[in-house]
């Protein structure tokens, strides 16, 4: 069963969802294992790749965007992942993707934001209703 991790960002920033989602993801890539990142839209994909080509001076993330290459490591997207995806989802849209129960994990990244926040409460009382396991994990920002 898919387990679910909700990270609560102490910031009103919606900006920093991108940034912690970077870290997320550079984190699991270094322990092997392979990401999709599902965006709002196409827009938001391309951005969050720009910002993974700068997150760390001192490492490089391999990845790109699904409409380049959906089989890589680490993948900007939006709707489906493909099927090579099914380790860590990080979740950045307003809705999940439909497949997320094939994932072993999956990551909601929330901040103090209501038309952020507010979507993110009633994914996560589905999961909860559904029987997911859930984890909650306030995260300090500076933001």
């Amino acid at each position: 069963m898919t387990r679910i991790d909700f990270y609560l960002l102490t910031s009103t920033n919606p900006g920093l969802r991108l940034d912690y989602a970077c870290r997320l993801a550079h984190k699991a890539w270094i322990k092997g294992h392979r990401v999709y990142l599902n965006c709002t839209d196409a827009e938001q994909a391309e951005t969050l790749d720009r910002l993974l080509w700068r997150f760390r001076a001192d490492s490089f993330l391999p990845h790109g965007l699904a409409t380049d290459d959906p089989t890589q490591a680490v993948v900007c997207g939006h709707g489906e992942p493909h099927a090579a995806h099914n380790d860590l989802l990080i979740n950045l849209a307003d809705n999940t993707a439909e497949s997320f129960s094939r994932f072993n994990r999956l990551a909601e990244i929330v901040v103090e934001n209501d038309p952020i926040r507010l979507p993110a409460r009633e994914r996560f009382r589905f999961y909860r209703e559904r029987g997911y396991p859930l984890q909650t994990h306030q995260i300090r920002t500076a933001g």
